[in-house]
């Protein structure tokens, strides 16, 4: 028998599932701050803030360093939100100086790209020249170490802005590297500040298709850190889903083209196959966060495919082609030469806006910090100050995570092994310490399984030379 309060929770994921959105109305005017407003994440985001039924409007703030980006990404919204909505309910505004639009916000969401698209490849080709094979390169690793270097420093500007001009506002950060990002937010600011991350809900609804179960019924927990989260439970009406997926798993693995039923993903399903549990992130990533699979090219050759399943230098050799493609794809919906008529999404940033809003009980999985919980931590073995991938409910009071208790060991071991690297990181760019970013990429699981200590401190050194003028006064 199925609880009032299960079915209530049934009935939420199946409304945030098909974006027909909660029952009631949103009682005030809101204000939304998108940093970075010229991501590519910005059109879809504002359109699923203008699908929330019952929203009275309010105002929609764009900031962007990039005025030309911002220019058109004002328009675009603009003509979002005259196919949208009835009567003149918001006010979008932008700006360059992020201090004129900053007040007085209720949500901001930060999407900035700090020097990406200049360092990409620093980031990329200089660890390549000491064997170092990255996919993505945006959250661990030298790829992720360095951006992060230059884009914590600037997010800690904006958040000591937002004290200041807009306190109580709830501040739901989108930019890579996550872990890093929300570590250095708790350590120095005061703002409630959520990791917001497409893998979860990504995935359960991938392994949802792949076990052949509606998304709706499929009852899951999911706890670790950002991009190695664990699905530590899958069930569909009381029967687990891992032997059957498991089965899958090891037919794709298995090399005989009479089995194979699936070639993607292989990383994650190997995982899956030898510490008991599927990760959240892409095996691109993946590969990236552990010392199995890049270090050999026999073995890499063996798990890693195109694209997002592993494909060296996907990022730094796609990255700039992906954001003059969106600025084109920007200029066609303005021209009415690309259709802005989109369902909503599942990304969490507007839900959670809507659930508090309304006050309406509903599960999300947030990055939060660990002490954010004083009575203790909420996993229980992995270190208290580090920032965890967990459940959380929403209500008008707010995100609320909850107590997962502990991941099993082998899976805690390798959260383990990448959080040190992340306190490591934020402790250089709040010192402004190269030994300490050297230190960071000595634990780094990939980094010290292909280079010996010596090797890492030049290529760090080396990186920070390429890359001298997005970081000044690292000593």
């Amino acid at each position: 028998m199925i609880s009032k309060k299960e079915r209530g929770h049934i009935d939420h994921i199946k409304a945030a599932n098909s974006g027909a959105g909660f029952a009631g109305k949103i009682h005030r005017p809101i204000k939304i701050v998108v940093l970075g407003a010229g991501s590519s994440f910005t059109p879809r985001l504002i359109n699923d803030v203008l699908k929330i039924p019952g929203i009275q409007g309010g105002e929609i703030a764009l900031i962007d360093i990039d005025a030309n980006r911002l220019r058109t990404m004002h328009k675009l919204i603009n003509k979002l939100v005259a196919a949208n909505c009835r009567g003149d309910i918001w006010n979008v505004t932008a700006s360059s100086k992020r201090r004129e639009v900053l007040g007085n916000a209720h949500y901001i969401v930060n999407c900035i790209e700090v020097s990406g698209i200049d360092c990409v490849r620093f980031d990329y080709y200089i660890p390549l020249e000491y064997g170092i094979d990255q996919c993505i390169g945006d959250t661990s690793g030298p790829g992720g170490l360095f951006k992060g270097l230059r884009t914590i420093p600037v997010f800690l500007e904006i958040l000591r802005d937002c004290e200041e001009m807009s306190p109580d506002a709830y501040v739901l950060n989108y930019t890579n590297p996550m872990s890093m990002m929300c570590i250095a937010a708790a350590r120095s600011s005061s703002m409630q500040v959520f990791g917001m991350c497409h893998s979860v809900q990504g995935t359960s609804r991938l392994l949802a298709k792949r076990a052949g179960v509606p998304f709706t019924e499929m009852t899951w927990e999911c706890a670790g850190i950002n991009h190695l989260a664990w699905f530590t439970r899958l069930e569909h009406n009381g029967k687990d889903l891992y032997p059957l997926l498991k089965e899958k798993a090891k037919k794709d693995l298995s090399g005989n083209p009479v089995d194979l039923e699936d070639t993607a993903d292989l990383v994650r399903k190997d995982i899956m196959l030898h510490f008991g549990a599927f990760v959240t992130e892409s095996s691109g990533h993946l590969s990236e966060y552990l010392p199995y699979y890049r270090v050999r090219k026999d073995i890499k050759n063996k798990y890693c495919r195109s694209g997002y399943d592993g494909e060296s230098g996907f990022y730094a050799q796609n990255w700039p082609k992906w954001r003059k493609k969106a600025d084109r794809d920007r200029e066609k919906m303005l021209r009415g030469e690309k259709p802005i008529e989109w369902e909503r999404s599942w990304e969490y940033a507007f839900w959670i806006i809507e659930a508090r809003e309304k006050d309406t009980p509903f599960r999300v999985h947030a990055n939060v910090m660990k002490n954010h919980r004083k009575a203790g931590p909420l996993i229980e073995n992995l270190p208290y100050n580090g920032c965890v991938e967990v459940a959380g409910m929403v209500d008008r009071s707010g995100i609320h995570p909850t107590v997962y208790g502990k991941l099993p060991p082998q899976m805690a071991a390798l959260c383990r092994s990448l959080m040190g690297a992340y306190e490591l990181a934020v402790d250089a760019v709040i010192e402004k310490s190269k030994e300490a970013a050297i230190l960071s990429l000595v634990l780094d699981p990939l980094t010290s399984a292909v280079c010996s200590p010596s090797e890492i401190r030049e290529m760090t050194l080396k990186l920070f030379e390429a890359e001298k003028d997005y970081l000044p006064n690292y000593q």
